[in-house]
């Protein structure tokens, strides 16, 4: 401990023993990303000359053994940390989390894929610094920048992104999407209790968050292919996208998931209208035939889709994927009777109209599937598994070019 202390003195004084206070960390996110370690920290160290800085990587328990990979470089390089998380996933939760774990008066966000080109970064802090704002932004769609060789798929997705974030986001951002930004600490104790802190767009959040005007600013650069690894970008991160758009736009009034489980259970209703009208009128099944029919094809439905969707954090797999199914079934049963006698006593009782007493039975109904359902079919286990693979020692050459300091 006293040899890890020592080095971080020498790291952080000059001559005659001064101090010389942090100026900048960089909080970079990592889910599988071991062999992007060692390339970022040089990069880092390379465009970062001059400037006292930290590197903080946040991990979600990566199966590659990604900590455990910062670990060993952190162990001689004072500059270097890692905040590991169990059990809890999340690109902006990650980032708010290693923000928060600064002491540093400037904080940078970037991939550790090594598509955010980090040469700009001293330009985004003087930026930051010289004009008095609150954050910078390295974006790709202001003149001097470029989605470099993105595929038009993702181009068309990042550009749709860019239409939907207007209407949360107030701030002339050309590049809302971008996950690559500096900013002071003072705005971030501003916003971050406001931060929904759900999905992978950290930066819309943010801004999204503040009650004034935001001081910003952009500096372009181009997007460059990713080193190692493969993309985390898939359906599940434009579900989660709009989830975040959903909870501004309701102010963390009502629960996202809540509104996504009723709306899957709208689609249901849908689904169960279709085969009920199918069972009668093609099949001339009886009435209650039908009925029973379309009610368990609405069920199957909905917990499909829900695992899916609505718990793709939590998703089943395997057999917890069908005893799921069945508790599903269960819960989804009384939840059909509390409707229908919700419905009744709105109705008999309180004399309400009809189209109001349907919706006290439908509401009461969704409000016990979700609840039952968020406890027991899609409850959070702790999960026993394997430890991440132990990533080997790096290079002695690599570890000690990281560990240079770089003070002014």
């Amino acid at each position: 401990m006293q040899a890890a202390d020592s080095t971080e003195s020498r790291d952080r004084s000059g001559a005659g023993g001064a101090c010389f206070p942090l100026e900048l960390a960089v909080v970079v996110p990592t889910f599988n990303e071991r062999e992007n370690i060692a390339p970022v920290l040089d990069r880092l160290a390379f465009a970062l000359e001059g400037i006292r800085y930290e590197v903080i990587f946040v991990d979600d328990d990566s199966p590659d053994g990604t900590a455990n990979a910062v670990r060993e470089i952190a162990r001689t390089n004072p500059r270097v940390r890692v905040l590991q998380r169990v059990q809890r996933r999340g690109l902006a939760s990650a980032c708010l989390e290693g923000m928060m774990a600064t002491a540093a008066p400037y904080i940078a966000v970037m991939d550790a894929d090594l598509q955010h080109d980090e040469r700009i970064l001293p330009a985004m802090l003087d930026r930051l610094r010289s004009e008095g704002l609150d954050l910078v932004v390295g974006t790709r769609n202001a003149p001097g920048g470029s989605m470099g060789s993105f595929a038009r798929r993702r181009v068309l997705l990042s550009n749709l992104g860019l239409s939907l974030s207007r209407l949360i986001c107030r701030a002339e951002l050309s590049d809302p999407m971008s996950g690559f930004f500096v900013l002071t600490r003072e705005y971030l104790d501003e916003v971050v209790r406001s931060a929904s802190g759900i999905g992978f767009k950290i930066l819309l959040d943010l801004v999204a968050s503040a009650r004034r005007p935001v001081r910003l600013a952009e500096v372009a650069y181009t997007f460059r292919n990713r080193l190692h690894g493969d993309s985390k970008l898939d359906v599940v991160v434009s579900l989660e996208y709009l989830e975040l758009l959903l909870d501004k736009i309701l102010g963390g009034v009502v629960p996202t998931r809540f509104v996504i489980f009723s709306a899957v259970g709208a689609v249901g209703v849908g689904m169960a209208f279709a085969v009920l009208s199918l069972c009668v009128s093609g099949f001339h099944l009886s009435f209650f035939q039908a009925q029973a029919i379309a009610t368990f094809a609405a069920m199957t439905e909905n917990f499909f889709l829900n695992n899916s969707m609505t718990y793709r954090d939590r998703r089943l797999k395997g057999w917890k994927l069908w005893t799921g199914l069945l508790t599903f079934y269960a819960a989804s049963s009384v939840g059909a009777v509390i409707n229908l006698r919700m419905a009744g006593f709105a109705r008999e009782v309180l004399h309400a109209a009809w189209y109001t007493a349907g919706t006290c039975g439908l509401a009461a109904g969704a409000v016990w599937n979700f609840g039952v359902t968020s406890f027991i079919t899609w409850r959070q286990d702790r999960l026993r598994r394997r430890a991440p693979v132990s990533a080997p020692m790096p290079a002695a050459d690599t570890v000690g070019s990281l560990a240079q300091p770089a003070v002014r």
